[in-house]
């Protein structure tokens, strides 16, 4: 016998488990929070079971709820990709959120090229230092600097990085060893995962505690103050490839030290979303563009 509980039920339900909140899902779905609550009530008497249970003001999925919830999330996303793959009138949306210095020193320059090649996409990008959590359908995946922490998301690895001195070409004529960079002013990136202290002990030189330097809460930043001659930064060529390419910016030790290499930038998005065409389509042309196999973490 099949069970009667409606697709829209299904719905508030799915709204009311991803919020953790009826009125939140009440907010989203465009009903009263005595609406939402009556449809969960009628959901919970067709099934035979309690879905959620009641935390004071608050709500939190039952062990069936959270069953149900894993089907019900797959179920709505594959109808979201079918109306999205079947759809010729609206472009595929992107919404994607990305680390600031990746955003503004990598990305940006080749979004038009991006979107050139794909024109039935449409982007909307948001840059922020803060991990999207997905709870709230905000953004359909994240550029993030670090591993993303957060169960049931796919990681992309966006490739090694190499990080080295980079100075504007003026300075550069000047530094011939490790020590010729103390003359100057060290560029600090106060959230770059790699610092100053570790090139120096890589090539077996320690870093004066009284060396003096500007300190910059983001990469862009750091770039953009070595290119005007402000001093030498410590950063990834991967972020500053304009600035080296247009020749404001050079790496004078290559091929003298020893470089630093590491993975940075994730690409990041929920399971469920793999299979959505703007997802595959955007994971395609960061391969391309960045000359990589994507390869999920494990």
């Amino acid at each position: 016998m099949s069970l009667k509980v409606p697709l829209s039920s299904l719905r508030v339900f799915e709204a009311a488990a991803r919020r953790r909140s009826f009125q939140a899902a009440a907010t989203e779905l465009g009903l009263t929070p005595s609406a939402v609550s009556h449809a969960i009530r009628k959901m919970e008497e067709a099934l035979g079971v309690v879905l959620f249970e009641r935390n004071g003001r608050g709500v939190r999925l039952s062990p069936e709820g959270e069953a149900l919830m894993g089907h019900t999330e797959r179920a709505f996303e594959e109808l979201r990709h079918g109306l999205e793959m079947v759809s010729t009138r609206a472009p595929h949306l992107l919404r994607l959120h990305c680390a600031p210095s990746f955003a503004t020193q990598w990305l940006s320059p080749r979004l038009a090229r991006f979107l050139s090649e794909n024109p039935k996409i449409e982007v909307r990008l948001s840059a922020g230092t803060d991990y999207t959590r997905f709870e709230n359908d905000e953004f359909d995946a994240d550029i993030t600097y670090g591993v993303p922490r957060q169960e049931g998301l796919v990681a992309l690895p966006l490739g090694e990085e190499t990080v080295t001195p980079l100075c504007a070409p003026q300075l550069a004529e000047t530094i011939a060893s490790p020590t010729d960079l103390l003359q100057y002013q060290l560029i600090q990136s106060d959230n770059k995962q790699v610092r100053w202290p570790a090139w120096f002990a890589l090539n077996g030189t320690n870093l004066p505690s009284s060396q003096r330097g500007s300190r910059f809460d983001r990469s862009f930043l750091a770039i953009a103050a070595a290119a005007d001659g402000l001093g030498i930064a410590l950063e990834s060529t991967l972020l500053a490839d304009r600035e080296i390419v247009s020749g404001r910016l050079v790496a004078p030790l290559a091929g003298k030290t020893k470089d630093i290499h590491y993975v940075g930038h994730y690409l990041a998005f929920p399971k469920p979303s793999r299979q959505r065409a703007s997802i595959q389509v955007f994971t395609q042309w960061l391969a391309h563009e960045l000359g990589i196999e994507l390869v999920p973490m494990p």
